[in-house]
């Protein structure tokens, strides 16, 4: 499984890996050497402690959006195989083809059937491929359009697992209008007379999370973010320089202690220190049991309180109240 596989250090933690690396090689040396050396390996992993806590207590939230881009993340499917019994998959949009981008179908969470949909990235160079990046056209949001009316229909909950960089802004997209696909699927999710939850695992960008994201409860891990645009397009956009980035990502204010901050999400679902690529467990284990708390309480909720909620939620975005 991906999780087995050694984890690939990025750029601000190659002084941890290097200290993790001296504390190896010291212990191989000492075991058949005798050397003696388990004071100053004892020294070496106190630094390192120290070290680790200094690194991930003070993440900025360029170095969140760096973890949550880590190649051995947990993706949607990890969730549903490890967190959800009886996966059924659900393809086609009935009107032009399948995106393999956002995927969609049947899943059951302790007993309760669901319709989930979500962003599905790949691992490696063949199923990014596949999977465009998590980039979605026009028929991946109409393919989850047809799946939530069918979940209206049969009054069946819908969870969304968000993990986009945005939806995909090819030629090909636009030809078949992917504004207006995304615009019809935000009008209509207002209405659904069934719980809906959205999860932001990843990367929430722009219109791209928006169209899969309109919901009664919207949580996120806690290096994910959700933005408007991605970090890179704002530097590009206001600083005509994509190495600006860092600096885009303190000033949009897009990292989950911020986005509870305002009120954008409902919870911030806690990560294993260095990110959920580390325990795979943990994560997915810590995320499913939110997804069946939220679940239960809005299962009590009538029809017409579920629409109102739902409506409430986004109206309150953006007012001012004045002292």
């Amino acid at each position: 499984m991906a999780e087995a596989k050694p984890i690939a250090p990025l750029e601000f933690e190659k002084p941890l890996a290097d200290l993790e690396k001296r504390i190896e090689e010291l212990r191989k040396l000492s075991g058949k050497q005798k050397l003696g050396a388990e004071a100053e390996i004892t020294s070496l992993q106190k630094k390192w402690a120290d070290a680790r806590r200094e690194v991930y207590g003070n993440l900025t939230p360029w170095q969140r959006i760096q973890i949550v881009r880590h190649p051995q993340r947990p993706y949607l499917l990890d969730y549903l195989r490890h967190g959800a019994t009886e996966l059924f998959e659900l393809g086609g949009d009935r009107a032009f083809g399948e995106d393999r981008a956002l995927i969609g179908g049947l899943a059951t969470l302790d007993g309760q059937r669901v319709v989930f949909l979500g962003h599905q990235k790949g691992r490696d160079t063949k199923e990014n491929l596949l999977r465009n990046f998590g980039c979605a056209h026009p028929e991946g949001y109409r393919k989850a359009l047809r799946l939530m009316r069918l979940a209206d229909r049969f009054r069946l909950p819908i969870i969304t697992f968000i993990d986009t960089p945005g939806a995909f802004p090819g030629v090909a997209s636009e030809e078949r209008h992917v504004a207006e696909a995304i615009a019809v699927n935000i009008r209509e999710m207002f209405n659904f007379r069934v719980p809906i939850i959205a999860v932001v695992i990843g990367e929430g960008g722009s219109g791209g999370a928006l169209g899969i994201g309109v919901a009664n409860r919207v949580l996120i891990l806690e290096n994910a973010y959700y933005s408007v645009i991605s970090p890179e397009g704002c530097a590009s956009i206001l600083w005509k320089d994509r190495a600006f980035a860092p600096q885009a990502a303190e000033a949009l204010r897009i990292s989950s202690k911020d986005l509870l901050h305002l009120g954008l999400v409902d919870e911030v679902i806690p990560e294993p220190i260095g990110g959920a690529h580390r325990d795979w467990k943990t994560t997915i284990s810590s995320t499913m049991d939110r997804i069946r708390h939220h679940l239960a309480e809005l299962n009590q909720l009538p029809q017409s309180r579920l629409i109102e909620t739902r409506h409430a939620r986004f109206r309150a975005i953006g007012t001012i109240q004045e002292p």
